[in-house]
């Protein structure tokens, strides 16, 4: 068997089980939230007997390793289940339900969420992936430079920022201040592409500025290592100009911990937008988490958690594969 693809195989049966783990960490822990979805709808007068008929009617009467395996089960079959805050309960609250009215899945609420997300994380790193790699490149080439210095003390205040300063910040300046993009993204199905760029800009420019400091400084950091080996100075006694040097040389070989870099913060651009779709209502999964933490909406809490441990954990098996097959002492192992 190739060493990649037995690597691959290797990563792929070492990301099932984290992901296995993690799905018992978030069963654990969201069943472990306080309060009960049964009387949060009722509310504070509602009768024992209307409470316990709700909760009998969702299956949360039933021991919790009954309730873990079965939706472990649904899960295996693609099925993530019916979300509870969507269900129809006219029978209990007294009220009368719509005709032809079903119950919605989990899944036909994450999906769009799920896609403005992806949406929302491509163009963040459409913006922040060449810029990082170019101001990490010139830092490394302009060392203890103005600009070096310059840049530094700037991915160090981004990085050290939380999101949602920043969110206020460019707000503040962008919204506010000058009003050149929108506060708001709201933004639906059908909108135009160009429009839906537009209200998302603001929120991009705002994971651009968390995301781009690591990558920045890791770019620059790894290339400034590799710049006192004998190769490079044996191609800088050549005459060859120093850009061509780090571009043609330098970087190459400093492609796996760039490559690990970004995959990390590509995955957070999907697990870690939380925040930031929250402070712009931004219609994506992070909202979508936040309100179903609010209305203890138990499946949708689930299946978010576990969307987010899935595409942390895919992502890191593409950088470990990327960063394998960027060097070729990785790829013919002796």
């Amino acid at each position: 068997m190739h060493p990649v693809l037995k690597i691959v195989i290797q990563r792929l049966l070492l990301g099932l089980l984290t992901l296995l783990a993690v799905s018992i960490i978030i069963f654990v822990a969201v069943n472990s939230l306080p309060g009960d979805f049964a009387q949060a709808i009722l509310g504070q007068s509602a009768t024992p007997e209307a409470v316990a008929a709700i909760r009998r009617d969702l299956g949360l009467d039933q021991p919790a390793v009954t309730r873990y395996f079965q939706w472990l089960g649904d899960m295996l079959t693609g099925n993530l289940g019916i979300s509870f805050a969507q269900a129809n309960f006219a029978s209990f609250v007294g009220t009368s339900a719509e005709s032809g009215s079903g119950p919605v899945t989990v899944a036909q609420q994450i999906a769009p969420r799920f896609e403005n997300t992806m949406f929302l994380a491509g163009v963040t790193a459409v913006i922040a992936v060449p810029m990082s790699l170019t101001l990490g490149i010139l830092a490394a080439l302009f060392r203890n430079s103005v600009f070096d210095r310059t840049a530094n003390i700037a991915s160090l205040s981004a990085v050290s920022s939380p999101e949602f300063f920043l969110a206020y910040i460019l707000i503040l300046f962008l919204a506010v201040l000058h009003p050149i993009l929108p506060s708001l993204s709201n933004i639906y199905e059908g909108m135009p592409f160009g429009e839906r760029l537009y209200r998302t800009l603001l929120p991009a420019l705002t994971l651009t500025l968390v995301v781009t400091a690591q990558m920045m400084r890791m770019t620059r950091a790894a290339i400034i290592n590799l710049l006192a080996s004998p190769y490079i100075e044996m191609a800088r006694l050549k005459g060859i100009s120093p850009m061509r040097v780090i571009v043609k040389h330098a970087l190459p070989n400093a492609l796996a911990p760039i490559i690990n870099v970004i995959a990390l913060n590509l995955a957070y651009l999907i697990t870690g937008v939380v925040v930031v779709e929250v402070v712009f209502v931004y219609p994506g999964i992070g909202q979508l988490f936040v309100d179903s933490v609010k209305n203890r909406d138990i499946p949708v809490v689930q299946a978010c958690c576990l969307i987010f441990a899935g595409a942390y954990i895919l992502l890191n098996l593409m950088a470990d594969v990327l960063s394998i097959l960027s060097n070729p002492r990785l790829r013919h192992p002796k």
